[in-house]
């Protein structure tokens, strides 16, 4: 394999003596995938994308075509071509333990629209749609006089419903039934009524909240761009931002609070009054919650103050690999559109799942669908291709990242740069190295999956289990979450070596700790300081967004409670803010990495002259003068600026 002593002797060319690794962690991925595919072709061969798409009734007829008599089973083997509907007599009837509607469902020729308030409404809506809303063994002429209407015709009133597209089921278009799911599993709301006006907030603000979604998206790209071009000032630009978003928004809250407490109540309605009340307790906790937010802000940047100089030069160099490798902007974009699409697949799979197997009668007479023998534990099969297959998507972004960056890097001449570094990182990603980014993954889901079951474990114990218990699955999911942390750190470390020298995970792994531990004050000090002033940049995104998401929902209080919508847009924000960041974070850590290994192997005389920008060894002097009026400098500086030197003669 490629060695890294080969860049003492001539130019580094990415191209260059590559070569497979973790060859059988690939096959080993690839016949995982295959299994995956297995799943879901077993699930549709067994008639289950017809029962999801069509839906089918409680005597397991599909709506929609003509149907075989299952044995012992009465009102199976129908006809309902002209019934393409799904429609529940009691839609609001949720079972959240079995994760399913307790209600009979029946095949119907079209959905109510309107809501129908008694029997009668539904015998004029069966003799004018043609759409029976009762159970099969009653005539549309007998709902009215039947004494067994109560039991099979639907639960009145019956709220106005709307097919869902693709899947021919009636939803009622009324938000009741979804409040009353989200009270069952929101169990801090003790005041249901809290909740509905919640819920009605979201639905009545969500073109605000798509707005403001869209400016958090809009304000990260430009973000992105302005780091690529105003690096050298950008830290102090994003700290003074910071302090006077901060200092503004707290105003901006108090502000509000006082006015909304100052304003009359007299000659409004009671519902009204409990908005505005709901309103004004938001804005206290928001504004207390923002002045303690601010003032811990400011004491973290006191005490970093010194060291914020330090991240500028970093920051420069990171800029100018975003000036030469443009499309690094948009690789959020296409890890997301993959990610989407596996789990749309994987969504649909495991509702396949949920509607395979051979039908069955359960105690109340109805049919359902259940998988019998080994099969039934598909889902667990299923369940760890999630976490695998997601994993190794982000990880297909570090390695295609760090491909990029070792590129622009080890290439001296920056006009001999590939016409575009980040195709030729994903070629090398797929020719080569697809098989160590399958282990990688892989590590890290045999932590996730442990953490998860312990989760899960503690919620369902939750309030049963000892004091004792409590404590020994909290300190277990911590570690195990702690273990992953550091995992994801090294991993993306050795895809990193994994580029530069092409070798396998485990000897990436151990090249890439290595020269982390040796270099472990340096590592401190860049992810102290990079991290603290991109958190800084999510910061300022999140409080822009919030900021104009509090001035636009205020116009809004007097009919809607804008708690929940203001906190789904910030939530959306820093995820977004993150996603677009967390890519300068991982070419900041990249660009560590090949210093560490550009220095143990190059002294900077003739024939051995560093690779690295100016601009970073100039970072590398003020951080030696930093440390040591802190100091911190002495012996340390000098062994820190020797990594991996006990390994040089083995190059």
């Amino acid at each position: 394999s490629y060695c890294c002593g080969g860049y003492s002797k001539r130019e580094w060319k990415p191209l260059e003596d590559r070569s497979c690794t973790d060859i059988p962690w690939l096959l080993l991925f690839i016949l995982f995938c295959i299994g995956m595919g297995f799943i879901c072709g077993f699930s549709i061969a067994t008639g289950a994308a017809a029962r999801l798409v069509s839906g089918y009734d409680s005597y397991g007829n599909i709506c929609g075509q003509k149907n075989t008599k299952l044995e012992a089973i009465p009102n199976s083997g129908m006809d309902h071509t002209q019934r393409k509907y799904v429609f529940f007599l009691d839609p609001c009837n949720l079972d959240l333990i079995n994760r399913k509607i307790k209600s009979v469902a029946l095949c119907v020729a079209a959905c109510p629209r309107q809501e129908l308030k008694t029997l009668s409404d539904v015998q004029k809506f069966a003799e004018m749609n043609g759409s029976a809303l009762c159970s099969y063994n009653l005539k549309p002429s007998e709902y009215t006089t039947s004494s067994k209407s109560s039991v099979l015709c639907p639960k009145l009133p019956v709220p106005a419903s709307a097919p869902i597209p693709f899947f021919h089921r009636c939803a009622p278009v009324n938000i009741s039934c979804y409040a009353k799911f989200a009270e069952a599993l929101i169990t801090f709301v003790s005041d249901n009524s809290v909740l509905h006006r919640l819920i009605s907030g979201v639905m009545t603000s969500k073109e605000i909240i798509l707005g403001l979604c869209l400016l958090s998206l809009v304000l990260s790209m430009i973000l992105m761009v302005i780091i690529r071009y105003i690096s050298r000032v950008l830290v102090w630009i994003l700290t003074i931002l910071v302090i006077l978003g901060s200092l503004g928004g707290t105003g901006v809250l108090w502000w509000l609070y006082a006015k909304q407490r100052r304003s009359p109540k007299e000659t409004i309605t009671p519902e009204q009054l409990q908005i505005a009340e709901d309103n004004l307790r938001a804005l206290l906790i928001y504004a207390i919650s923002a002045t303690v937010f601010t003032v811990i802000l400011f004491l973290i940047m006191l005490v970093m103050r010194k060291r914020v100089a330090l991240t500028i030069a970093l920051f420069h160099v990171a800029g100018k690999v975003f000036i030469h490798l443009p499309l690094l902007v948009f690789q959020p974009f296409w890890t997301f559109f993959a990610l989407v699409l596996f789990w749309a697949y994987w969504i649909m799979t495991l509702l396949f799942l949920g509607t395979t197997g051979s039908p069955v009668q359960n105690e109340q007479g109805f049919v359902e669908f259940k998988i019998s023998g080994p099969l039934q534990y598909m889902w667990w099969y299923h369940v760890v291709g999630l976490i695998w297959i997601s994993e190794f998507i982000l990880a297909c972004q570090q390695m295609t990242v760090a491909g990029a960056v070792v590129t622009y890097y080890f290439t001296r001449d920056k006009r001999n740069l590939p016409f575009t570094p980040i195709l030729a990182s994903v070629n090398r990603l797929i020719r080569y190295h697809l098989g160590t980014v399958a282990k990688g993954s892989f590590i890290i889901t045999l932590v996730k999956i442990p953490r998860m079951i312990l989760m899960y474990i503690h919620s369902q114990l939750k309030g049963k289990e000892n004091a004792c218990a409590r404590c020994v699955l909290k300190s277990c999911i911590c570690c195990l979450w702690c273990l992953e942390k550091c995992l994801n750190y090294l991993n993306q470390n050795a895809y990193t070596a994994t580029a530069i020298n092409s070798t396998n995970f485990c000897t990436s792994a151990k090249d890439a700790f290595v020269i982390l531990v040796e270099n472990a004050l340096r590592v401190a000090t860049i992810n102290t300081v990079g991290d603290f002033m991109l958190f800084l940049g999510k910061v300022l995104i999140v409080c822009s967004t919030g900021l104009a998401g509090i001035m636009l929902l205020n116009y809004r209080q007097d009919y809607t409670v804008w708690v929940l919508p203001l906190i789904i847009v910030c939530l959306f924000a820093f995820l977004v803010a993150h996603c677009f960041l967390s890519i300068y974070e991982m070419v900041v850590d990249v660009l560590f990495l090949c210093f560490a290994i550009d220095t143990k192997y190059n002294d900077g005389s003739p024939g051995r002259e560093f690779y690295m920008d100016k601009v970073l060894m100039e970072f590398v002097e003020n951080s030696r003068k930093a440390m040591k009026e802190a100091g911190k400098g002495g012996v340390a500086d000098a062994r820190e600026l020797k990594p991996m030197a006990s390994g040089a003669s083995s190059a």
